[in-house]
């Protein structure tokens, strides 16, 4: 009979490796077809993966590509990020080693002694009564295996391979995050530092005029009432300066914590005044589609539909029965007095089949409940891409309605300095006044503030346009190409 039941364990071993999974379910999710984008049809399109892995590239700045760099390194967001994608691949393994059998080894000695039982043992003088002490070891192998007939287990395996993906993804995430708000900090900070040379010569104009002023009044030709307005306007300007000082410094920290350092450490570094960088990437465009394989959002909703398709299908399993194997071998000896030692060998095998019949509906709510979840990513997921086209429909708004102001304002500056000319022109002939000389210089700096604002918005809003397409974390992929090219 042995034989026999021998004879069936590579059967069903084999049908182990090739268990059904007649409980499977389609993780598809039907999506919003969407050809083209409305705002964006004369973006260039991206020609290579690299371009949209290493965009800030693109503004040719070394201090910004030296920031990113050190936030790559040592951002506390990106670390906890790829410790749990660590984590996330132990539990792939310890769910998959549900798949294969267990064994374990056992051994056990000791000493006893029986004082409810006598043996006589006879000898010179006659028959000696003793109660028999001796010392016992035992010791085998035992192992188990669940048979994954209805491929439950296999299916548990693949949710949490999905779900590893998933948190893999979300590093990507962070990834894509951390860099549009280096980028975006960094941009503003030289935004505001233009601005802040900007508003000096302001307020220097506006000392002068103050003085000019004053002097007029002093003379009898200009009223109390306009030396207080232009006090008034000084005072104003110089406040001003002193909210650009303060955001300056607030930039300065954010980008301190985001390379992953104290909040004042880049201050000596970045406190120098810099300008806007000249260049800017080229105004990208991808096709709605290719959100899907860019977006890391994306990405991981996707695998939360896949992790919670295969755990519906795993939980529908449990409606079929287990099978169990079991095989135990191991040797036991026994030692008492000066007795010679007796000793065994042991084995067994065994095989266990279980299916429910009552469960007060415990598996068929967790079967709907495993459902419910489902329907969850999968409405996430839809949810998820008409949100990314509407990151990427509003960067495209916002980068042309910043556009088109920065170019009415530099319209508007050569305009205006056209008029400072004239009236400087007037000034020397004696026919302006020196007023009307500093009237159109101010009007000509306040214009270029205004410009200096525009340009820091369209940098900005650049980012946001690569940050909705998901540019960033390809960067490594496109590592790793280069590096199985070469």
């Amino acid at each position: 009979m042995n034989g026999k039941f021998m004879g069936f364990i590579p059967v069903i071993a084999a049908l182990a490796l090739t268990s059904c999974t007649p409980t499977r379910v389609d993780p598809a999710v039907p999506l919003p077809s969407v050809k083209d984008w409305q705002h964006g049809q004369d973006a260039e399109a991206i020609s290579s993966q690299a371009v949209l892995a290493s965009w800030w590239r693109g503004f040719r700045d070394p201090v910004l590509d030296k920031l990113i760099a050190e936030a790559m390194t040592a951002n506390q967001d990106l670390r906890i990020a790829k410790a749990r994608v660590q984590e996330a691949q132990q539990i792939v393994t310890v769910t998959e080693s549900a798949l294969y059998p267990s064994v374990d080894f056992n051994v056990e000695g000791g000493r006893q002694k029986t004082i409810n039982r006598v043996f006589g043992i006879t000898g010179p003088n006659g028959t000696n009564l003793v109660a028999p002490a001796g010392n016992a070891f035992t010791g085998g192998l035992a192992a188990r295996w669940e048979i994954d007939l209805f491929g439950g287990r296999h299916l548990d395996a693949e949710a949490a391979n999905a779900q590893a993906a998933g948190i893999h993804e979300n590093e990507h995430a962070v990834r894509v995050g951390l860099l549009a708000q280096v980028a975006t900090n960094y941009l503003e900070l030289r935004g505001v530092q233009t601005r802040t040379r900007i508003l000096e010569d302001i307020i220097a104009s506006e000392q002068e005029r103050l003085r000019v002023i004053r002097a007029l009044h002093k003379a009898g030709l200009a009223r109390d009432g306009d030396v207080a307005r232009q006090e008034t306007l000084l005072h104003v300007t110089q406040a001003g300066l002193s909210a650009l000082t303060a955001e300056a410094d607030t930039l300065i920290h954010r980008l301190g914590v985001l390379s992953g350092k104290p909040p004042a450490s880049l201050r000596d570094r970045l406190l120098s005044a810099a300008s806007l960088p000249e260049a800017a990437p080229k105004l990208p465009r991808l096709m709605p589609a290719a959100l899907l394989e860019q977006r890391p959002d994306l990405r991981v909703a996707k695998t939360q539909v896949e992790a919670m398709a295969a755990s519906l299908g795993a939980a529908r399993t449990d409606l079929y029965p287990k099978l169990v194997l079991s095989v135990s071998g191991g040797f036991g000896a026994l030692a008492i007095g000066g007795f010679p030692a007796l000793a065994e060998g042991v084995y067994g095998l065994g095989a266990g089949l279980t299916a429910p019949i009552f469960n007060a509906g415990r598996i068929q709510a967790q079967i709907t409940a495993a459902d419910a979840r489902l329907e969850q990513a999968a409405a996430n997921y839809e949810k998820t891409f008409l949100t990314a086209m509407e990151d990427v429909e509003n960067a495209y708004v916002q980068y042309r309605s910043i556009t088109t102001r920065r170019d009415e304002l530099l319209r508007a500056e050569i305009e205006a300095e056209k008029s400072r000319r004239e009236a400087d022109a007037l000034f020397r002939r004696g026919v302006a006044n020196l007023l009307q000389v500093l009237d159109a210089q101010h009007a000509k700096l306040q214009i270029g503030d205004e410009r200096a604002r525009a340009e820091t918005g369209l940098a900005v809003a650049m980012v946001s346009l690569y940050r909705a397409f998901g540019g960033g974390w390809q960067e490594e992929a496109v590592l790793v190409s280069r590096a199985s090219t070469d």
